[in-house]
């Protein structure tokens, strides 16, 4: 089990991007959540298998269809035993 924490910048917002990474990461079998911020990036928190977090932030990286990603900021943590995925 792995916990990575992304923030994506660009144009990230009213993109549907969010709404995008819940359902990738729900398929995934991941759990954690997404939400935009107030400087314009979104900001997500992945926990689950190695290789689906790793999935979830090259999706994050390249973005949905009408984003435009020009950055992501990835960190990794210890994770914290969360369960489902949420848009807060």
């Amino acid at each position: 089990m792995t916990r990575r924490r992304v923030k994506a910048s660009g144009r990230v917002q009213g993109v549907f991007f969010r709404d995008s990474v819940q359902r990738e990461a729900e398929s995934a079998g991941l759990a954690g959540w997404v939400r935009n911020c107030g400087d314009g990036s979104v900001e997500a928190v992945f926990e689950g298998d190695d290789a689906a977090v790793a999935r979830m932030v090259d999706f994050v990286q390249s973005g949905p269809g009408r984003a435009d990603v020009d950055d992501v900021e990835v960190a990794e943590e210890e994770p914290e035993g969360l369960s489902g995925f949420e848009v807060r």
